[in-house]
């Protein structure tokens, strides 16, 4: 008896991740204000009325494009959650937990595809996205100085250096700002920025030349 609701639910799953698709590619081609909700229907293959069903507004689908795509799936774990975040924390070596913070932060934005460039992009002039903006840059500097909290158990920081002040570094220079200036602007390579954020966090938090 559970066939045709499970089958249901199936088709209603992929209908959502297909639209997510097709919103994440129109963003990043046309723009946040660039794009519309008809458009997402049309990408997606679906009537107007069931973008609106499953997301109710375009901003829905913006933040829900975000949510799935940081954390890499769509189930509801938080960032300090994923495997890429515990095993910094569980790291003895310093240089490993930095490693591993650089992994994630590529990972992230290479999934994102430029995303929050458009989220920070929109942000500047729309008020119904700008708190989504507010939340990420929120978000992120939380997480970098659980981090930078850990690292700091492991490694005494250079001197003057507080954990506030480390978590400020690792958000700059883990950041989407410097990423898309670095990658999408400068052309450098997803290798070539990953390793010159470690090296720069390693000079910055650990005292290396």
């Amino acid at each position: 008896m559970t066939g045709k609701p499970d089958a249901r639910r199936r088709r209603s799953r992929e209908t959502r991740v297909r639209l997510l698709e097709a919103a994440l590619g129109l963003f990043v081609e046309h723009g946040y204000d660039g794009t519309t909700i008809e458009a997402i229907a049309r990408e997606g293959e679906v009537a107007v009325q069931t973008v609106y069903f499953k997301f109710g507004t375009k901003v829905a689908i913006l933040k829900e494009v975000l949510d799935v795509r940081v954390a890499g799936d769509d189930r509801p774990v938080p960032t300090v959650e994923r495997e890429w975040f515990r095993a910094a924390i569980a790291a003895r070596d310093p240089r490993e937990q930095l490693r591993h913070q650089v992994a994630g932060a590529r990972e992230i934005h290479e999934r994102l595809g430029g995303v929050l460039e458009v989220l920070r992009n929109a942000a500047a002039s729309n008020e119904e996205v700008a708190p989504l903006w507010e939340r990420n840059k929120e978000q992120r500097l939380e997480v970098q100085t659980l981090l930078m909290g850990a690292l700091a158990d492991k490694h005494p920081l250079p001197t003057g250096l507080g954990v506030e002040r480390a978590a400020d570094i690792g958000y700059t220079l883990l950041g989407p700002e410097v990423h898309h200036l670095l990658v999408t602007e400068r052309g450098w390579s997803a290798g070539e920025w990953a390793d010159w954020v470690y090296a720069d966090l390693c000079r910055h938090l650990l005292g290396e030349s």
